[in-house]
């Protein structure tokens, strides 16, 4: 079926019913013309007015379909001020609606970022805030004359001395967040064993683990080396910041898990599991982001930047792995993610 343009439905119409209105009135009033000639009359003025219309119609939308389009173009620089200005109607309102969803879609995602953004601003404020009022509060009291009596004195020092201590320690995460995202971190990928750093990783916080009556362990004994390539300090951070959390989550009488698998003929995956508190699934989209807690109140109490997570992904997005997260609650959580093994170990059974 052809489509016809509607300033032309709309100049036919108009013309038709010219012609028609015309033709009533004069025809009458003119007498014996003849047929020829009231045909050539009507005719004439039939395409006269068709014309004209036309003609006026395309001009009149066409201004205003130009200075829509030139409106438009402000916001959409890249694109439709590039294309010719069109009077068809269908046209423009098939470009309105496209220009329509696609900048819903922008507005959206800029509305989302601008509510994130306003939350990691708040959560910063927060988390800096609590660490510079416990040093200021103590100083202050040592100058009020606290300072006078030695075991106040050394006593407070060593408190702000902590909370300094906290402050460097979230300047120093957030500064290596900065530098994963912006690409400036430098990877050094060396050939070493994942069992034995894992070990070395358990070694290390034993006694915290014990503190909580949570046993840390391999799914099986692994008798043989899982060389693997990677930044090997950061692999060790990425493992710590998982081990920690688990300890720090779990459930006394608890256990986390550490199991190493053959993926393929050059990756392995190591899973970190716990029979812990388990993580609500509407938390779990936005589990990586920065300063981002499940809990609101008491996991402050618990320590940490609240930027492990967030610094665990970028170092395994920067080594291009994957890094999964499952979680039931109530049951427990398993962090998961993928390293590249050193080919001449990767078909031994772990």
């Amino acid at each position: 079926m052809i489509k016809i343009k509607k300033t032309y439905k709309f100049a036919l119409y108009t013309s038709v019913l010219i012609t028609a209105l015309s033709a009533v009135i004069v025809i009458p009033i003119i007498e014996n013309i003849g047929i020829l000639k009231t045909l050539l009359f009507i005719s004439g003025l039939f395409i006269i007015s068709f014309l004209v219309i036309q003609y006026r119609a395309e001009k009149f939308i066409y201004k205003l379909i130009k200075k829509t389009y030139e409106e438009v173009s402000l916001l959409e620089k890249t694109k439709l001020h590039q294309e010719a200005v069109t009077t068809d109607i269908r046209t423009l309102t098939s470009d309105v609606k496209k220009f329509a969803r696609q900048n819903k879609l922008k507005i959206e995602t800029l509305q989302i970022r601008d509510e994130y953004r306003k939350e990691f601003m708040g959560n910063i404020a927060h988390e800096l805030k609590t660490p510079l009022f416990t040093v200021q509060s103590y100083i202050l009291t040592l100058i009020d004359g606290a300072v006078k009596d030695k075991n106040v004195r050394d006593k407070y020092l060593d408190r702000a001395s902590k909370g300094v201590e906290r402050l460097i320690y979230i300047v120093d995460d957030l500064d290596l967040i900065t530098n994963l995202e912006t690409g400036n971190l430098n990877l050094i990928k060396e050939k070493f064993d994942v069992i034995t750093m894992i070990k070395d990783v358990f070694d290390l916080f034993e006694i915290k683990a014990q503190e909580k009556k949570i046993n840390l362990v391999f799914d099986k004994p692994y008798s043989s080396p899982i060389q693997v390539k990677a930044d090997k300090e950061k692999i060790r951070q990425v493992l710590t910041n998982l081990i920690v959390n688990s300890i720090k989550y779990g459930q006394e009488n608890g256990t986390t898990e550490i199991s190493v698998e053959s993926l393929n003929n050059d990756k392995v995956i190591v899973r970190v599991t716990d029979n812990g508190k388990g993580i609500e699934a509407h938390h779990l989209p936005r589990l990586f982001e920065r300063f981002y807690r499940v809990s609101k109140t008491g996991s402050r109490d618990e320590g940490g930047s609240g930027l492990g997570l967030s610094i665990v992904k970028h170092i395994i997005e920067a080594h291009n792995q994957k890094i999964y997260v499952e979680s039931d609650y109530g049951v427990g959580s398993e962090f998961s993610f993928t390293l590249d093994v050193v080919k001449d170990s990767a078909t031994r059974k772990k």
